[in-house]
């Protein structure tokens, strides 16, 4: 079965409330079963792919929130892509979750690392994340050193093999005991675990292969994107050291809050007021949305606290297919002052029109309406 098709929870074998140190264990065990240097099994690469998928959205708390709602779709159009990671080097894939020490022992001589993470955040409107946008994000990124091609290395020089190590980048320490022989491994204390050692630095960047540079990154943000959602732009992070995959550039997206319409979800919820006269006679109002105004009828008889629902007139869907709801609450205004002559025609007015005049024409009761509010 294809990963998209897989339940993230099945794969790590965890409940859906699992917490997450749970999920970390899970994966941890699994990592240790399926990798490519332990397991004998034919599709232990492809499996092993698949966990770290699963953890790579089950350990962050709102990729997390996006799936157990919208599921992979909500994933994908969220700008979500699992990492891809070569199982030659899979080390960094350790490195990524759980630190540049976990699992060492895997890592391929020569000390390359991947380059950390960086975020930012981005502020855009309503309207923008109605029908999707592209911000330009400024970041400050380490980048690979032109002069020496990221080597650390003065031009015309090469770094050399550590002779402490012999590039292996760690060294190890063999103890006797009763029991037999213990090995213990620990990064190499000359090279530092590059495997190399730079006798002559490169000038420009003394040595460390890479230079600190403003840079700005086009962000598609899809329509329909929640606040705080957050778009991952894969090796747009920091270089990696020693020629190392680059980190990624995570960009979390603010909505600012609009004047007129609060989002539910997908729906959208405005309140537009009306004169107790244009409720009783009917009338046509003007109605935001996030495409613009509207114009809404309002038929006669219109009562405090009823809500016109304009189907498909909210937020495009993460997940994909229909869009959601406006619901248009009525404000229905009372004159809060009236002079003696004003009063004397509401009283005649009201002794002309009678109780019938109020009658409800099959819309039910106070109670009625309360829990059809409530629904």
């Amino acid at each position: 079965m294809a990963t998209a098709e897989r339940d993230y929870y099945e794969l790590l074998g965890v409940a859906r409330d699992a917490g997450e140190d749970e999920i970390k264990r899970a994966f941890r065990r699994l990592a240790r079963e399926l990798h490519p240097d332990v397991s004998s099994e034919p599709d232990a690469a492809d499996r092993f792919k698949q966990v770290a998928e699963a953890y790579e959205v089950l350990s962050d708390r709102q990729r997390r929130e996006t799936y157990d709602r919208f599921g992979h779709a909500g994933l994908r159009s969220g700008g979500f892509a699992p990492t891809e990671f070569d199982l030659g080097d899979i080390s960094d894939l350790f490195s990524a979750f759980f630190g540049e020490g976990f699992f060492a022992q895997t890592s391929r001589a020569g000390g390359r690392s991947r380059g950390a993470d960086v975020a930012a955040t981005v502020e855009i409107t309503l309207s923008d994340a109605f029908r999707g946008t592209t911000v330009q994000v400024p970041l400050r990124v380490a980048v690979a050193c032109e002069r020496c091609d990221g080597s650390g290395a003065q031009p015309g020089t090469s770094p050399v093999t550590c002779l402490t190590c012999g590039g292996a980048g760690r060294v190890q320490q063999v103890s006797q005991s009763v029991f037999g022989q213990f090995v213990r491994a620990s990064t190499c204390p000359r090279c530092h675990g590059a495997g190399q050692i730079v006798e002559t630095p490169c000038e420009r960047c003394d040595g460390d292969g890479r230079l600190v540079e403003e840079r700005t990154l086009d962000v598609e943000v899809p329509a329909g994107i929640h606040d705080g959602q957050r778009i991952r732009m894969r090796g747009e992070g920091h270089a990696g050291g020693s020629g190392g995959h680059s980190g990624d550039a995570f960009v979390q997206v603010r909505v600012k809050p609009d004047e007129r319409l609060a989002r539910d979800g997908d729906d959208l919820v405005t309140v537009v007021s009306l004169t107790m006269v244009d409720a009783a006679l009917g009338t046509s109002l003007s109605v935001p949305t996030a495409e613009g105004e509207i114009e809404l009828e309002i038929p006669p008889g219109a009562q405090p606290g009823d809500v016109r629902v304009l189907r498909g007139k909210g937020m495009p869907s993460l997940a994909g297919g229909r869009r959601g709801d406006l619901r248009v609450h009525l404000d229905i205004r009372v004159p809060r002052r009236l002079g003696p002559e004003q009063r004397r025609l509401l009283l005649e007015l009201d002794e002309q029109i009678g109780e019938d005049a109020y009658r409800d024409d099959g819309e039910g009761g106070f109670f009625e309406r309360l829990r059809g509010a409530f629904r």
